[in-house]
């Protein structure tokens, strides 16, 4: 069987696009796979649009990169990849990979907070920071398209949909509170904050998702993630809720933790 990944002395003919304002993404990656796929790769540069537009014409094709290997044509970079066995990322797949990231990072970033100021990464202050630097990171997301995070967020969120307003204040909130929380002040503002946002929040996921069984997509990112609505995506209002009751039962004495 044609071991398409292992191609030591087996050359491909690469097409692509390098102009002076120009030089296509996808044409250095499909070079870069090609090497790493054992490929002598035979560069071929389109210095100029009507060069490009030619070899377009010539060859029937909408796009460049293109890839020839043994005289056919094989396509451009996804179809490079899918020739030579690998994976295909689908743009429009949901995937919870983007709120995993966030917080693998918020939680790294919490312990590296408390070992500078402790001496050990494993503290009670690690974890309220864990909640309160996700909180903070999630509404940075939202906030870089307010108008794309309102309009998704109206999807399934309760009190958006009787008050459309809300879907606007509800990023600028929660960062916030998240902020407040950081710091350590204003105890008073960020604990009714966290509560009320991530209550109606938590209310409005389980209605759609568990009740409803509708599939939408969450806007805990921002208004273009492909995240799905479901358990995951409760998390963000859970965390909030918990850090508010916490904060709150240490404001009262009621918990032993630190308050920041």
């Amino acid at each position: 069987m044609l071991d398409r990944n292992n191609q030591a002395g087996r050359t491909a003919i690469l097409y692509r696009m390098v102009m002076p304002g120009h030089i296509c993404p996808y044409g250095l990656k499909a070079k870069d796979l090609l090497r790493r796929s054992g490929y002598a790769v035979d560069d071929r540069h389109l210095t100029s649009r009507a060069e490009t537009d030619a070899f377009k014409a010539k060859h029937d094709v909408p796009t460049t990169p293109q890839v020839f290997i043994d005289g056919v044509r094989v396509g451009g970079y996804d179809d490079l990849r899918r020739y030579l066995g690998k994976p295909v990322a689908d743009p429009k797949a949901t995937t919870y990979r983007p709120v995993v990231v966030l917080f693998a990072l918020t939680a790294l970033m919490a312990m590296a907070a408390s070992h500078a100021v402790s001496g050990t990464p494993f503290t009670v202050r690690a974890a309220e920071w864990f909640i309160a630097f996700s909180m903070v990171a999630l509404a940075m997301l939202k906030l870089q398209n307010v108008e794309s995070f309102a309009t998704m967020f109206l999807n399934y969120d309760l009190l958006a949909r009787r008050w459309v307003p809300y879907s606007y204040i509800y990023p600028y909130a929660e960062g916030l509170a998240g902020i407040l929380m950081v710091a350590g002040v204003l105890n008073g503002l960020s604990i009714p904050i966290a509560l009320f946002i991530g209550t109606i929040g938590a209310v409005s996921v389980f209605k759609a998702v568990y009740i409803e069984k509708r599939a939408l997509k969450c806007a805990c990112v921002g208004g273009s993630s492909n995240v799905p609505l479901g358990f995951i995506s409760l998390t963000e209002n859970l965390m909030m809720i918990a850090m508010a009751v916490w904060m709150a039962a240490v404001s009262l004495g009621y918990a032993g933790g630190h308050t920041m």
